[in-house]
C-alpha cells in the first residue's frame, strides 16, 4: 500500500516537528541508526535538518543479536549503542539528537549520561513517515499534557473500573511522571513523536486488582486487537492470574512464560493516551511492518497498561507489553479524567 520513497510533504513534516524542537540554523545535529533502522525515517530527517540550515551528522551502528528466546517488540530500551563510548560522547556534544533506532532511546543505559550532558533527544518512532505526517505538532495538546502530568505529581490514588470486570487500585505516592507531547526544546529532555500520553512509573507493591482486557483492546507487543477477553489478577504489582480462552491469552501466557523472569509479569506503568488526532482504528491500516504503534497508546481515553522494566521500582526486564485498554473509567484522587473511554474537559 505504502512506497518507501521521498515525498516534499514528508519532509514538510520532519522540518515542523524540529522546529518545535528549536533546530535552528548552525546548530549540529545527530541523526542516530542502526543497520535495521527505517532507512526512509533517517533519510526524511537528513533532509529536513539540512532544509533548516542546521549541521547534521549520522552515527550509524549495527543492530545488536538479539540475545533472547523471544523476539523484542516496542520495549523503548534500545540495545543498539551497546554502551559504546565514542558513540555516547558524539551524543553528549551533539546537542540535538534524532533517534531513529528501533526500540528508541526512552528507557536505554545510556539515555541518562547523554541527557545529563545537556544534549535534548527526539526518539522518532518506527513508524512509517505516513503516520507521522498525521500527528504534526499540536500546542493544545502539550497544554493538556502538561497539566495531566502535573495532576498525577501530585497525585496520590488512581482507580480504573470498568463495565468488563476491570477493577484496579493503584497507589500514587511517590511515583514518577512522564508527560510526552511530541517535542522538545529544553537541553537535558527526551520527547518522542508522536505524542500525546502521559504516564506514571508506580513504586514497587502499590498496584492491585483485576484488569480486565476486553474484545477491542490492543496488545501492541503483538499488534492485535483482542478478539476475546483476558482477566488479569495483579498481586503487589505481579500479574499472579492470566485467565482466557483463545490465541490472545494464550500468546500473552507463553510469551510472558518463556522470559524465565519474574519482573516481565510486573506493572511498569500506568497512563492514558491525550491525542485527538490518533486514531483507535489506525493499526488496522497498516502492515505489520510499517507500524510500532505509537499512535494508538496515544489515542485519546485510553487507559495505557505496561507490563515489565519499572526502573523507580527496581525492576529491569526486556520482556514488556503495551496495552492500550479501552472503555475504562479512570479516577485520580477525587477527578474522574476518563469516563467510559472519553476522555474528559478537566485539563483547560
Amino acid at each position: 500500500m505504502l512506497t518507501d520513497r521521498i515525498e516534499g510533504k514528508w519532509i514538510d513534516a520532519f522540518c515542523e516537528i524540529f522546529e518545535k524542537c528549536a533546530v535552528r540554523p548552525g546548530d549540529t545535529a545527530a541523526i542516530l541508526s542502526e543497520t535495521q533502522s527505517r532507512a526512509l525515517n533517517v533519510h526524511l530527517a537528513e533532509l529536513a535538518l539540512l532544509r533548516l540550515g542546521a549541521r547534521p551528522f549520522h552515527l550509524i551502528v549495527p543492530s545488536p543479536r538479539n540475545p533472547h528466546p523471544v523476539p523484542v517488540r516496542s520495549t523503548g530500551a534500545s540495545a543498539a549503542i551497546g554502551r559504546l563510548a565514542p558513540v555516547v560522547t558524539a551524543l553528549k556534544e551533539a546537542g540535538f539528537v534524532v533517534d531513529c533506532t528501533i526500540e528508541g532511546l526512552m528507557h536505554a543505559p545510556e539515555t541518562p549520561e547523554i541527557l545529563k550532558a545537556g544534549a535534548r533527544i527526539l526518539v522518532i518512532s518506527n513508524e512509517h513517515p505516513e503516520c507521522l505526517e498525521r500527528m504534526r505538532p499540536d500546542p493544545a495538546l502539550e497544554k493538556s499534557v502538561r497539566a495531566a502530568a502535573k495532576m498525577l505529581r501530585g497525585a496520590k490514588r488512581m482507580k480504573v473500573v470498568s463495565a468488563a470486570g476491570s477493577d484496579l487500585d493503584i497507589d500514587m505516592v511517590g511515583a514518577s511522571t512522564v508527560g510526552v507531547w511530541g517535542w522538545t526544546d529544553r537541553p537535558g529532555t527526551l520527547a518522542h513523536w508522536p505524542g500525546g500520553i502521559v504516564v506514571s512509573f508506580p513504586k514497587g507493591g502499590t498496584v492491585n486488582g483485576t484488569l480486565v482486557l476486553d474484545r477491542g483492546d490492543v496488545n501492541l507487543t503483538f499488534k492485535r486487537y483482542l478478539e476475546a477477553p483476558i482477566r488479569l489478577t495483579i498481586e503487589q504489582d505481579y500479574v499472579t492470574r492470566l485467565e482466557g480462552n483463545g490465541p490472545d491469552a494464550e500468546m500473552m501466557r507463553r510469551y510472558l512464560a518463556a522470559w524465565g523472569d519474574r519482573e516481565a509479569y510486573a506493572v511498569s506503568h500506568v497512563g492514558w493516551g491525550m491525542n485527538p488526532a490518533a486514531r483507535y482504528e489506525a493499526l488496522a491500516m497498516y502492515d505489520q511492518r510499517d507500524t510500532n504503534g505509537t499512535e494508538i497508546r496515544a489515542v485519546s481515553g485510553n487507559f495505557l497498561f505496561s507490563t515489565g522494566a519499572n526502573e523507580f521500582a527496581g525492576r529491569y526486564t526486556a520482556g514488556h507489553f503495551d496495552i492500550p485498554v479501552m472503555w475504562t473509567t479512570i479516577t485520580v484522587d477525587d477527578t474522574v479524567v476518563v469516563r467510559d473511554g472519553v476522555l474528559q474537559d478537566v485539563f483547560g
